[in-house]
């Protein structure tokens, strides 16, 4: 077998040189309105959302290397359902006290609530055929969901994660992921979080103790080969 590695930090990846579209995954994390756009919720929570629009073309162009290698493309939206039911009193609590209480009307449309506008991918990075989506109601992409069945149904073990919020919804879903052997290459310049110092904690946190969490690497470093 010939080997295949990304230069990453603080080891190639993946560690076995394994690295093969059949069984690696990119996963795109929440790169919804509601987190990307200036009337959605983390704006109405009072945080700067250049960040997370920045990251949109770098987002783009790894999901395209990605795709054009053959590899299995994931989409997460984190939402509730309509009646709520599916909301922790905690998290209601606690989305009350940021100035954004999920449920409540917005621009467009109730804030994280499944079927609104604002709760769906945006327009740049829209799902293709053969693309997966998973919706979930909590900050891993594990929790209550499907994906971990999606993942093993098809062989995947090696994920490459992108998307919002680098500290929450990124991190919770890359803890998760380690915890279940999955071996996780985080993509620092097409990830972002609501405070910058989060971001450069939380890519620092993965790299400690020798890649506890698994690796970091920038877009640039990908070389990953268009299927023949």
């Amino acid at each position: 077998m010939t080997k295949h590695f990304i230069e990453a930090n603080p080891y190639p990846w993946p560690h076995n040189g394994d690295l093969r579209p059949e069984t690696t995954a990119l996963l795109i994390i929440d790169m919804q309105r509601d987190f990307c756009d200036p009337h959605g919720y983390l704006a109405s929570s009072g945080y700067d959302i250049a960040g997370t629009r920045a990251i949109v073309p770098v987002v783009t162009s790894v999901y395209q290397q990605v795709r054009s290698w053959g590899g299995l493309v994931i989409y997460t939206r984190e939402g509730h359902r309509p009646d709520l039911s599916d909301l922790p009193p905690l998290k209601a609590w606690r989305s009350r006290r940021g100035g954004g209480e999920i449920g409540t009307p917005g621009p467009m449309g109730r804030l994280l609530v499944r079927g609104e506008h604002g709760w769906d991918i945006i327009d740049e990075l829209k799902p293709q055929s053969g693309d997966v989506v998973v919706d979930k109601p909590g900050y891993s992409a594990f929790y209550a969901t499907d994906l971990e069945r999606i993942l093993s149904t098809r062989g995947i073990r090696n994920l490459i994660l992108t998307g919002v919020t680098t500290d929450v919804c990124v991190h919770s879903t890359l803890r998760d992921a380690v915890d279940r052997n999955y071996e996780c290459l985080v993509i620092e310049d097409a990830c972002a979080a609501s405070v910058p110092e989060n971001h450069a904690a939380a890519l620092r946190t993965i790299a400690t103790e020798g890649g506890i969490f698994g690796a970091v690497a920038n877009s640039a470093s990908l070389n990953l080969k268009p299927k023949s």
